[in-house]
Order: C-alpha cells, then sequence, then structure tokens
C-alpha cells in the first residue's frame, strides 16, 4: 500500500471513530435524560395543608348550614305550644271559663243538688278530676268532700260546657241551721277561685262536726254528684 492511500485510510478511520464516539455520548446522555426527565414530571403535588377549622369534604360544605339549620327537633318539627293544630292541647285556666251555678235538685233525692257548669270561653283545653268546692256559711267556710265516682278526662271544646255536681242534706230539723252565703269554685288544678251566689237551699243542718255533709262529684257528673 501507497504512502498516500496509507494516510487516506487512517484518516478515515479516525473519522468514523470520532463520529462513533460522538453518538455514543449523545445516547449516554439521552439515556441520563430520560431516566431523570420521568422523575420530575411525575412526582405528585403535594397538596397545602387545609387551615385550622375547616372542613376537608368539599361534599359536605355546602350542606353544613342546612344540617346546622335543621336539626331534628328544631323549629320545624317543635310541639308542645299550646295549640290545637298539633295535638297539644293545654289544660283549662280559670280566666277562660265562664262558671255558673244552679240548684239542680230533682223530687224524690235523699239529698239537695246544685250543678255547677264551666263553659269554655278561649281556646280548646283539657280537664280532669274534681274542682274545689267551698261554702261560705255562718259558721265559717265549709269545704266539700269528694264523692267516690271516677274522674275521667276532658277536651273542652271553645264554647261547650262540662258540669258537676255538689249534693247537700236538706235541713228538716225545724230550726235555723246553718245559713249559706256564698259558693266558692277553684278548677281542676287551678289555685284561682271564682265566688258564686248559692242557689241552692238557704240552710244547712247542724251536724255533730263528724266530716262535711256537702260532696262534690268529678268534672262530668252534670248534677248527679252523689
Amino acid at each position: 500500500m501507497s504512502g498516500n492511500r496509507r494516510k487516506a485510510f487512517l484518516v478515515s478511520a479516525a473519522i468514523v471513530g470520532g463520529a462513533m464516539l460522538t453518538t455514543a455520548c449523545q445516547d449516554t446522555d439521552s439515556n441520563s435524560g430520560a431516566a431523570q426527565g420521568p422523575s420530575s414530571a411525575t412526582t405528585p403535588a403535594t397538596a397545602p395543608a387545609a387551615p385550622p377549622g375547616s372542613s376537608t369534604t368539599g361534599g359536605n360544605q355546602s350542606g353544613g348550614k342546612d344540617s346546622g339549620g335543621k336539626t331534628s327537633g328544631g323549629q320545624g318539627t317543635t310541639t308542645g305550644t299550646g295549640s290545637g293544630d298539633n295535638g297539644s292541647i293545654g289544660k283549662c285556666r280559670t280566666d277562660d271559663l265562664r262558671i255558673t251555678a244552679m240548684d239542680s235538685t230533682i223530687g224524690g233525692d235523699l239529698d239537695a243538688t246544685v250543678a255547677v257548669t264551666l263553659k269554655n270561653i278561649g281556646h280548646n283545653c283539657s280537664m280532669s278530676g274534681f274542682a274545689g268546692v267551698d261554702l261560705e256559711t255562718s259558721q265559717g267556710p265549709l269545704s266539700a268532700k269528694r264523692t267516690g265516682q271516677p274522674a275521667e278526662s276532658f277536651i273542652l271544646k271553645s264554647d261547650t260546657s262540662v258540669s258537676f255536681g255538689i249534693t247537700y242534706p236538706t235541713n228538716d230539723t225545724g230550726g235555723s241551721g246553718v245559713r249559706i252565703t256564698g259558693l266558692k269554685v277553684t278548677p281542676p288544678g287551678e289555685t284561682k277561685t271564682v265566688t258564686l251566689r248559692w242557689p241552692g237551699a238557704a240552710t244547712l243542718p247542724i251536724t255533730d262536726g263528724a266530716g262535711s255533709p256537702v260532696k262534690v262529684g268529678p268534672i262530668g257528673s252534670a248534677g248527679q254528684g252523689g
């Protein structure tokens, strides 16, 4: 091989070797970048910490106000206001009752009877048990004794009435007896009393003091208080 051809061969070999070295370096850099690229591209971002007191359940945040404003037993479902519309009826008050009394004695009865009527002039109300009854007499107040009749409960609608009876012995002794001057009635469960004119017999027989001769029937006994 001549000298010129040998030089040309060596130069070509050097050029080819340099090109291969350059290509190898580029591949190395490319592989290095490919290894590092996904690490920076796929690293998840860290969410900022929620401030104290805030909710992290975004789906419930819009419902929080409704939940707090419409809890069970809140204004939407509250009962016991005393209105007849929701089934809660308060007891009858003295101020909502018109109370009257009349002689209701029936011929042939052993005892005389006064019927007391309570008329509801207010809202619907409930009543049960016995009214308090006291007679004003010339010898001082005389409280009526309850009979043994069972007491029932009543719903007294507006503008309706219910009655009970007061029974007492007639004065057939021929003496002056005990003069009755007035009647005091206290509705069941109340403390306010109404004073009425006594419509029955003027006197009671004098007794030996062994208990009251006057008896009161339960609400609803309608004059048959004995």
